[in-house]
């Protein structure tokens, strides 16, 4: 077994902890109606993608979404949150040196032992989601379920649905797809990233992502025998029977969103396993994305 197979399959067990620790971390995490922003590169940003969408669509407040690269320095926070796997990543801590001393910051890592612990005023470790691949899938879906948890918005049985996602067989005819497209709404949009950076990392395949809705607005047109196309969450009405006129594989969610990110992280590693790659080794990828000064 791989240590992203080992990784992916602890999720439901990390979620229940990562809900303990919401409980225990509240005074580090956003108030309601504080004005946020959240940062990430990669995978926590598509997570933050994500959180923010949760947040403000609760009516918590207004919440951005932003690649640690693209922050913008000129706008006003009560809080900024970053996600951080390892706490070296060079974006992310560029940020947080910045806005030190004028605007709040937590920092939700995986590493207790990084420079992230002294660039950010409240840190929420969560050292039970480490990872030993490159290739992302516990912390990120823990660093979600910690924020969404705190939001009011987890339950038991997203939990269960994580359980189901790991033990049923997945969609048949996906291995030999050529391309993958995921699509998502609200939040969802979030995880559809994800997705797809997923299986091009693990599998090297040709994957999109899109909000639904735009996904008929063009990308369709490559729709066809031999492409995937899956959707996380409740699909538009008629969208599922335009996927299906194409030919191509037609996947609607229907366990809990993230449950369901759990099993395109499944697929990931299937394809990579029929096409003979490790996926915990990615091409020209690393843990952390270091830049020299």
């Amino acid at each position: 077994m791989t240590h992203v197979e080992d990784e992916l399959n602890s999720q439901p067990e990390c979620w229940i902890r990562a809900a303990e620790e919401a409980i225990r971390h509240r005074a580090a995490l956003p108030r309601p109606g504080e004005r946020v922003a959240v940062v990430g590169c990669g995978t926590s940003y598509f997570m933050a993608q994500a959180v923010a969408a949760l947040r403000e669509g609760d009516g918590q407040g207004e919440t951005d979404a932003f690649a640690a690269s693209e922050f913008p320095r000129g706008r006003s926070y009560d809080r900024v949150i970053a996600l951080t796997r390892s706490g070296t990543t060079t974006e992310v801590l560029e940020v947080l040196g910045e806005l030190k001393g004028r605007t709040r910051t937590t920092a939700v890592t995986a590493d207790p032992a990084t420079p992230v612990m002294s660039a950010a005023d409240d840190l929420v470790v969560l050292d039970f989601a480490d990872e030993r691949s490159v290739v992302q899938t516990r912390f990120a879906t823990t660093a979600l379920t910690l924020l969404r948890a705190h939001l009011g918005l987890h339950t038991d049985a997203v939990v269960a649905d994580a359980r189901t996602a790991l033990a049923t067989a997945l969609p048949q005819g996906l291995l030999g797809c050529a391309q993958f497209t995921f699509l998502g709404r609200g939040w969802t949009v979030g995880l559809a990233n994800e997705a797809g950076l997923k299986m091009r990392e693990a599998s090297l395949s040709w994957t999109e992502a899109y909000p639904a809705m735009e996904y008929r607005h063009g990308p369709i047109s490559v729709t066809t025998e031999g492409t995937a196309t899956w959707m996380l969450g409740a699909a538009p009405d008629g969208l599922a029977a335009q996927v299906t006129a194409t030919g191509a594989h037609w996947i609607e969610g229907r366990l809990d969103p993230l449950a369901e990110l759990v099993r395109v992280q499944r697929l990931a590693v299937a394809v990579a396993a029929a096409r003979g790659l490790d996926p915990d080794q990615p091409r020209h990828l690393t843990r952390s994305v270091i830049l020299a000064p």
